[in-house]
């Protein structure tokens, strides 16, 4: 068992949660991962870590209430415990001798590129982070990538904050306005994550991306993550996370996502009861 330690609702249904597990906090790596199982016998949940503090034992995870699952753990309080934690799981990320990166973050993907760029920031990278959202309602860890960037760029799709567009139209004015990076790592929706790639590919620019897809038990053994990348079969569980994204098959990607899509519906309908709207909770 697992203690919360800390507990926070960034926006309506993402949760930055502080889990006790001193010996994941020690060995934990930017671009690595947890799995969390809620209760007994329960879903193996996939978390990348978003921040570890190694001084009081604790991993930090940020997730959407989406699924019964991540439902369920939303639900749960500072003090409370969840059933089983295992990691640090996955490679860490390869960011020593970088001058200049790009970090974008499109909407929960903004909690996977923190630490990234916190790593470079501390270690004397030059970092500009673009973050998108649909909307200024959605943003969150705006503050927390200030912190660690020395340029920021906030787009939304409505227009309600910063450039009104995507965080390709704000990497295009970027590169037009002569930056030149070593790389760029770009975290969200898989769409994003194509779109980023496809330009970056057009200015030869290195780029990596997260992949994120159904997990079971995260030691490459179902196969349920597989991914294409470079012609050849890859589990993201072990191979990965994080690949060079010109070579990841993303429509492919995108039609294995879809699949379950049916699914998650008809199971969301059977449990919308665990949480009632008013529940009490610690937001401190």
């Amino acid at each position: 068992m697992y203690t919360i330690i800390k507990k926070k609702r960034l926006i309506n249904n993402i949760v930055s949660m502080d889990i006790c597990a001193p010996r994941i906090a020690a060995k934990a790596r930017p671009g690595q991962f947890v799995i969390v199982i809620v209760k007994e016998g329960g879903e193996r949940i996939p978390f990348t870590v978003a921040e570890c503090d190694q001084n009081e034992g604790t991993v930090k995870i940020i997730f959407q209430e989406i699924g019964a699952s991540t439902k369920l753990l939303g639900c749960l309080n500072e003090g409370d415990l969840v059933y089983a934690l295992a990691g640090p799981l996955g490679k860490p990320s390869h960011l020593d001798g970088y001058k200049k990166v790009c970090v974008i973050g499109g909407g929960l993907g903004t909690a996977i590129a923190y630490p990234q760029a916190k790593y470079l920031h501390d270690n004397g990278t030059e970092v500009h982070a673009i973050i998108g959202y649909r909307n200024s309602d959605l943003i969150i860890l705006e503050d927390e990538i200030r912190l660690v960037s020395s340029e920021v760029f906030v787009a939304t799709e409505d227009g309600s904050r910063g450039t009104k567009g995507f965080v390709t139209d704000v990497l295009k004015d970027l590169i037009e306005a002569g930056n030149v990076y070593d790389m760029v790592i770009a975290i969200g929706p898989l769409a994003m994550m194509r779109a980023v790639c496809n330009m970056t590919k057009e200015h030869g620019i290195k780029t990596i991306v997260s992949m994120n897809p159904i997990m079971v038990d995260g030691t490459g053994m179902c196969g349920g993550c597989r991914i294409t990348v470079g012609g050849e079969t890859k589990f993201a569980c072990v191979d990965g996370p994080e690949f060079d994204g010109h070579l990841v098959d993303f429509d492919e990607a995108i039609k294995r996502q879809m699949i379950y899509k049916g699914y998650e519906a008809k199971h969301n309908d059977k449990v919308e009861h665990i949480c009632k709207l008013g529940k009490e909770e610690n937001d401190a």
